[in-house]
């Protein structure tokens, strides 16, 4: 059973390690940044250790440096807690200039005014997210993300899940310390909930100025989980969050330097009409599970409202695609033009290269109008400036079979996905 996150990005892990002085893993709380790093570390300090973090953050105010002496690769755990140590770690590469000297972990991103240097060429960063299908054993793993890019032609795999399953895979979420766990239904977003509840009591800034409560940010929270997949503007979750707008912004970017928030930044490729390209990011949560946490939704109740069903599905799907698409040293955007045209997942390669995914519950009509969406996005793209797709997809939750269909799409339950 695979009970550590980063198996599928060890490799990258590895590599970074290898030729950087410091590998900086950041993402959200209990997605198994500091399990994976304690693997390769030979010291290690955790600076949330409430006997010691005083100490440590006392230290690091007067002399940084001490806290880096240790055997090395130095494993620094939660260290935005003392912002000080980006430029100790950066000033102690340097000296030494050897790789593989730190791992520093951290589920916040501290204020960007902390550093007087980014790192680059010191510290390399990589992000980690919560389990995908196929990490945790959900996927069959049939279906290779990298051979549909490689041009694999026809497949085939038979679906396992069926919709009860994605609905509470989808409230489990991909938290490592459960996924291993055989848990019954009605505590599936255990974690998740747990999650939110904690950051709302606890790691909301102390600003009273910015008019800061838990309410609040609960409230903004559950409006932008009502958002996932379109592209709504801040002050139109503020507002129906009935908070200002000001509070509304300051909540965002709250909860994206927490990790919780994972945006898709809007695709703008050379095309043949002169549709004009929205350039609005499409709203996500880091995963699922804290969509139903934020909306109070449980595996019982998801199936019986479709509607949120799909966008909490597309959720799931955007973070696994996400997570696949790095391994191949790729991103995820959106398009979308003025005609409404859109496509819910460009997949892009640091080559130039694409796949096109459209995402759908199941159904035949459902398919067939992902199809046709991707048919009209692929005749509308100027191939005198741009490569081809290297495949249409449709990611689906339920269909029963992952294949080719006539017209070239390829029809792919997320249960049979892999990188």
């Amino acid at each position: 059973m695979k009970t550590y996150y980063a198996r599928t990005i060890e490799k990258l892990f590895l590599e970074a390690l290898n030729i950087t002085g410091c590998v900086y893993l950041k993402g959200p709380k209990y997605c198994g940044k500091t399990t994976t790093a304690e693997r390769f570390a030979k010291s290690t300090i955790y600076l949330n250790d409430p006997d010691k973090t005083d100490g440590y953050l006392s230290l690091a105010s007067h002399s940084p440096t001490k806290l880096l002496d240790g055997l090395t690769p130095r494993l620094l755990d939660e260290w935005q807690l003392a912002p000080q140590l980006w430029e100790a770690i950066r000033f102690t590469v340097d000296r030494r200039k050897l790789p593989g000297q730190f791992i520093i972990t951290g589920s916040a991103t501290p204020l960007s005014g902390d550093f007087h240097h980014s790192g680059t060429g010191r510290i390399a960063r990589l992000v980690m997210r919560p389990m995908t299908l196929f990490e945790s054993n959900d996927s069959n793993g049939d279906i290779s993300l990298r051979k549909l890019f490689e041009g694999c032609g026809d497949i085939f795999s038979q679906n396992r899940l069926d919709i009860d399953d994605i609905a509470f895979l989808s409230c489990r979420g991909g938290w490592p310390e459960i996924c291993h766990k055989s848990i019954p239904s009605e505590m599936a977003s255990f974690v998740a909930d747990n999650y939110l509840d904690s950051i709302f009591a606890n790691d909301i800034p102390i600003s009273d100025n910015k008019g800061y409560n838990e309410n609040n940010m609960r409230s903004f929270c559950k409006s932008y989980a009502r958002s996932i997949g379109s592209q709504r503007s801040i002050i139109q979750i503020a507002k129906e969050a009935n908070i200002s707008e000001e509070s509304g912004y300051n909540y965002y970017q709250h909860l994206k330097s927490l990790f919780i928030i994972e945006e898709s930044p809007a695709w703008n490729p050379n095309i043949r009409s002169k549709s004009a390209i929205r350039t609005s990011p499409t709203r996500y949560l880091v995963d699922p599970s804290l969509v139903c946490a934020a909306l109070g939704a449980k595996p019982g109740s998801l199936v019986l409202d479709m509607e949120t069903f799909g966008f909490v599905f597309e959720n799931m799907c955007i973070r696994d695609l996400r997570v696949y698409a790095q391994l191949l040293g790729g991103s995820i955007v959106h398009y979308r033009d003025r005609n409404n045209l859109e496509c819910d997942a460009v997949i892009l390669l640091p080559s130039g290269d694409y796949g096109l995914v459209e995402i759908k519950v199941g159904g035949k009509d459902a398919i067939e109008q992902g199809a046709s969406t991707l048919k009209k996005l692929e005749e509308k793209i100027d191939y005198e400036k741009e490569k081809k797709p290297k495949f249409l997809m449709i990611l689906t939750a339920v269909t029963p079979f992952a294949e080719r269909r006539k017209d070239g799409v390829f029809v792919v339950p997320i249960g049979t996905l892999a990188p």
